[in-house]
């Protein structure tokens, strides 16, 4: 290190070193806040009016809740708080008096000031943090130089300089090639960083975008689309934080391992109130990551199915009477099928099936009623109302039904014939057959059921409790001893706990692991980004559009890159989501994630099948061409020895991205203990990154996957730095 950038470092490390003592105050003066709204609740106030309580319970939890906040806040943005720097020239003022003055802004996680109250550090989201993003040597802003801090906890480790101006005053020191391609040479981890101290113009627009209405950004592989996503998401929050923490942001991405690759991202960027979750675990009390074979999730997520759905919704449930016969009020009455049929069928015009219990007992009166002979009608139906064999037939003919339990109706072949008629054609019909069963087999859903229970539960509303009947001392006594053995009730069904792993499970066991939670109403908020949208199925985006009824959108996708066979159908569903709101496009052009040599292959590829494929411009060289070799009849062995030759050039991680019917023998590659091999399938790389890769048997991953040659295309775009195709 020149003498020179030492100096520049220490420079830096004397505020920074301010900033940091200033966060130990303010931590402590939060502390203090905390201590005194704690001991708010302990102290005896003056009077003693129920109001002047409650007010004082409230004021004691708002001053715990936000000085707890805010100290969480200080604590947790200790790495990297300050990351970057503006020097700004002010023009003389107008009149001609003074002379320019040159200001100092520091950027960073969030906003820091000293005992008089003047900024130390600035929030990156402040609109005074915007020229650290939007500044260009062409539109300069009053910027001459952005600089970068590389920190080390507090320690500043490295700086580099970007100069705004043609030519930089003599007082201005400048260091580095650049942050941006500095940022682009490290290694990938195990988990996403933000990109704060890197953001560019253009993706700054989009991430300061109107909170208003549908931003959709696309872009193809590497151009950073889910990360300028999710600065965001941190961005409308500090932005508008009443409307969007109490709203609710919600994030959807392709899969579990997606999460969590994300998943530290807005903590690091001072935000700890975003809902997320994969597309298996949008519903409460369902949550999955089993994929079903592309033929039987192409029925599961059409349109079509909600044909099957509605007719299995209206149907009677398995096993319940046919028809009712009682006396009431010295009359007996008898109501056949056909009429038990068409009480069935008014109730289900009117009502969702669990909310239409009342107006189920005033038909079946009305029709026993009319069919007694009884000549006063009043009297009648109250008796039949408060009658013990109406209400056990109730318990058996109309009970209140968990969605679920309605979807598993489709495993059952006579009941699935009828509910298809005309809608599946065979094969169809024993895809959803197949998978089904295969869901009562393992006791785990697929992703593709999710949202069919979604839509199954908004047929039926909410399963409604039945009323509370007081219980004697010993059979409180008796449920407490099953909660103390780890036994739940839930809705009428004791369920253990802990369920044995799906290959040990019983028939009924694996039922009741499918049926285990309850799903209320889905939740509305304030504001959904969906990342990886292309991939979304129709069924999947009705399942998010109840969720974001009253919401604005964030949808990043790449066409190029979609699984989803039939875009047009899936346009229409997603078209029915976002309502008639306004819409605003941004486009990303380039690939900040993949070297040139690999993204030129991939890309070579995708072009032949998708002629009109977004192709951004890579902007990173390493002078290393993808290694193109055969996949040798030693499996195993071939593989191998491609992961050990890439960790020996890389530093970071490495993915063995396969097809399945080789993921069983390679399973053992990713069992090392450094962690940094993964063997995954193609669909469960959706928005990730590595350090290299090897892609295993490119012509399998087509032939299997469900977006054919598109998934490969993903497969092939995952690597930053070395890529290694097995054929």
């Amino acid at each position: 290190m020149s003498a020179l950038v030492a100096d520049e470092i220490a420079v830096e490390q004397a505020h920074v070193d301010q900033v940091y003592a200033e966060l130990v105050k303010a931590g402590t003066r939060a502390g203090l806040v905390e201590a005194d709204g704690l001991a708010r609740g302990r102290t005896d106030r003056v009077g003693t009016a129920r109001d002047e309580e409650l007010t004082g319970l409230f004021e004691r939890d708002a001053l715990v809740f936000h000085a707890a906040r805010r100290r969480n806040a200080l604590e947790s943005q200790y790495e990297g708080l300050v990351f970057g720097r503006l020097d700004i020239d002010h023009p003389p003022k107008p009149d001609g008096e003074g002379d320019p003055e040159r200001e100092v802004r520091y950027i960073g996680r969030l906003g820091v000031r000293d005992d008089d109250y003047e900024p130390l550090v600035i929030d990156w989201r402040a609109p005074a943090a915007s020229p650290f993003y939007r500044a260009t040597p062409v539109e300069p802003m009053g910027v001459l130089r952005r600089r970068v801090l590389r920190c080390k906890g507090s320690d500043v480790v490295g700086i580099e300089d970007d100069l705004m101006v043609a030519e930089a005053p003599p007082d201005l020191v400048v260091v580095g090639d650049g942050a941006l391609m500095a940022a682009l040479t490290r290694s990938r981890g195990t988990r996403m960083r933000d990109i704060v101290a890197t953001i560019q113009r253009h993706q700054d627009e989009a991430i300061r975008a109107s909170a208003r209405g549908i931003t959709e950004i696309t872009g193809g592989p590497g151009t950073g689309k889910t990360v300028v996503a999710l600065h965001r998401a941190a961005y409308l929050l500090y932005s508008d934080r009443r409307r969007y923490e109490s709203g609710g942001i919600l994030v959807v991405g392709p899969s579990a391992a997606y999460t969590s690759y994300i998943e530290r991202v807005l903590p690091s960027l001072g935000e700890e109130t975003v809902t997320l979750r994969s597309l298996g675990d949008v519903v409460d009390a369902v949550s999955t990551e089993r994929l079903d074979t592309p033929a039987a999730a192409a029925v599961k997520g059409s349109l079509r199915i909600r044909q099957v759905l509605s007719r299995a919704a209206h149907d009677a449930v398995p096993d319940g009477p046919e028809e009712f016969r009682a006396f009431v009020a010295g009359f007996a009455v008898r109501l056949p099928r056909q009429t038990l049929d068409q009480v069935r069928s008014r109730a289900l015009r009117q009502h969702q099936r669990n909310l239409a219990h009342d107006t189920v007992v005033q038909l079946l009166a009305d029709a026993a009623y009319r069919q007694s002979g009884h000549p006063e009608r009043e009297d009648f139906v109250s008796r039949f109302e408060d009658h013990l064999e109406v209400a056990t037939f109730l318990e058996n003919w109309w009970p209140q039904l968990d969605p679920r339990e309605v979807l598993l109706w489709l495993a059952d072949e006579d009941r699935l014939t009828r509910y298809a008629k005309g809608v599946l054609d065979d094969e169809e019909r024993a895809q959803l057959l197949a998978s089904m069963r295969l869901a009562l087999e393992t006791g785990v859903w697929s992703v593709a059921d999710v949202a069919l229970v979604d839509d199954v539960a908004a047929r039926l509303g909410p399963v409604q409790d039945a009323p509370r009947e007081e219980r004697g001392f010993y059979e409180i006594e008796e449920l407490d001893d099953l909660s103390s053995r780890g036994v739940s009730e839930l809705g009428g069904r004791a369920l253990p706990d802990r369920v044995e792993p799906a290959y040990t499970l019983t028939p009924h066991d694996a039922r009741e692991r499918l049926l285990q939670g309850r799903i209320g109403r889905p939740e509305d908020y304030a504001h959904v980004l969906v990342d990886e949208a292309q991939d979304l199925s129709p069924m999947q985006w009705r399942m998010l559009g109840r969720r974001g009824r009253y919401a604005s959108w964030t949808v990043v996708g790449d066409a190029a890159q979609s699984s989803w066979p039939d875009a047009a159908e899936s346009a229409v569903a997603r078209e029915e989501a976002f309502g008639t709101q306004p819409r605003r496009l941004f486009h990303m052009d380039t690939n900040y994630r993949n070297a040139r040599e690999i993204f030129d292959y991939a890309a070579s590829m995708i072009r032949r099948s998708v002629p009109d494929a977004d192709i951004p411009q890579a902007v990173r060289e390493t002078g290393v061409e993808p290694v193109d070799g055969p996949l040798g009849p030693d499996v195993y062995a071939s593989v191998a020895a491609a992961v050990e030759r890439l960790l020996g050039e890389v530093e970071g991680s490495v993915a063995v991205i396969t097809p399945s019917h080789h993921a069983a023998v390679l399973a053992p590659l990713g069992a090392g203990p450094d962690g940094r091999v993964q063997v995954t399938d193609p669909m469960s790389t959706k928005g990730l990154e590595y350090d290299a890769t090897v892609v295993v048997d490119p012509d399998a991953i087509v032939a299997e996957s469900p977006g054919g040659a598109r998934v490969l295309y993903v497969a092939l775009t995952r690597a930053a730095h070395r890529m290694t195709v097995l054929r």
